[in-house]
């Protein structure tokens, strides 16, 4: 399906700001509204088997019944909407079943199954089984490229010059290789601060196949890389207080390890 140009014009006349097409009560939210109350009536009149403005067929006693607000919950705040109803409520909507308080996005669905494990062919399957839809390979690798783009932005970004806690440590996690599609045991580095203001922040995390100094020492590394210059308190989780020389005590500032780290 094309949108003509004329078309465009029609709909963007009198968006002269920003906010008049993105904005809460903005042309993008409207359309929105409309498509979806649009779509819900065609769903009711292929329910019923005649048009709205038409005589029912006289073998169809069940007639159309006005409409019910109703306010949905999104990304993008909430979206109030008029679903249209019938008189002996056997109208069972698709678009916007029965019951159903929220606007999933497709992008959410297809994030977490990738998070999962599952391969392009696994998403797909899994869409069509589950809800029905048909994505395209296409579809399911720019929205999951995007993820990656924002997770490198994430593990990249400039820290904070001073930490007063910093606490490392490492778990062991299941996760399928992306090479042999295989579920391996890997050890996640974890490097958790605590800010001035006392609010904890991941500040990055790592992936290697096991624990050790060696690594370690790259995590410092790229921590002092990314403005980190000074930790007042560097501690491992689960360490043993009586014995301090187990803690991996780091000053950034130098990247020297302790003894016994």
């Amino acid at each position: 399906m094309t949108i003509s140009k004329e078309l465009l014009d029609e709909l963007l006349k009198g968006c002269e700001r920003p906010e008049d097409l993105l904005g809460e009560a903005g042309l993008m939210k409207e359309l929105r509204i409309k498509l979806m109350e649009r779509m819900l009536g065609a769903e009711l009149t292929a329910h019923l088997g005649y048009d709205e403005g038409k005589d029912a067929p006289p073998s169809q006693t069940n007639r159309r019944n006005g409409t019910a607000s109703k306010r949905l919950k999104g990304q993008d705040g909430e979206v109030p909407i008029s679903v249209p109803r019938d008189r002996d409520g056997s109208f069972e909507p698709e678009l916007i079943k029965k019951g159903q308080t929220r606007i999933d996005g497709m992008d959410d669905k297809i994030i977490g199954l990738y998070a999962a494990g599952l391969t392009v062919r696994d998403i797909r399957a899994h869409l069509e089984d589950v809800y029905g839809l048909q994505v395209s390979p296409d579809l399911i690798s720019r929205v999951t490229d995007a993820v990656l783009d924002e997770v490198r932005e994430w593990q990249s970004r400039a820290l904070e010059r001073m930490y007063p806690i910093v606490i490392f440590d490492a778990l062991r996690v299941k996760i399928r290789d992306a090479d042999s599609r295989m579920v391996k045991n890997k050890a996640v580095y974890v490097a958790l601060g605590v800010s001035k203001d006392g609010v904890r922040e991941v500040l990055g995390l790592w992936i290697a196949d096991n624990e050790g100094a060696k690594f370690w020492l790259s995590v410092m590394n790229e921590l002092k890389n990314r403005g980190v210059q000074d930790v007042l308190i560097p501690a491992r989780a689960g360490c043993d207080v009586h014995r301090p020389r187990t803690l991996l005590c780091v000053r950034i500032y130098g990247i020297s390890r302790a003894e016994g780290a």
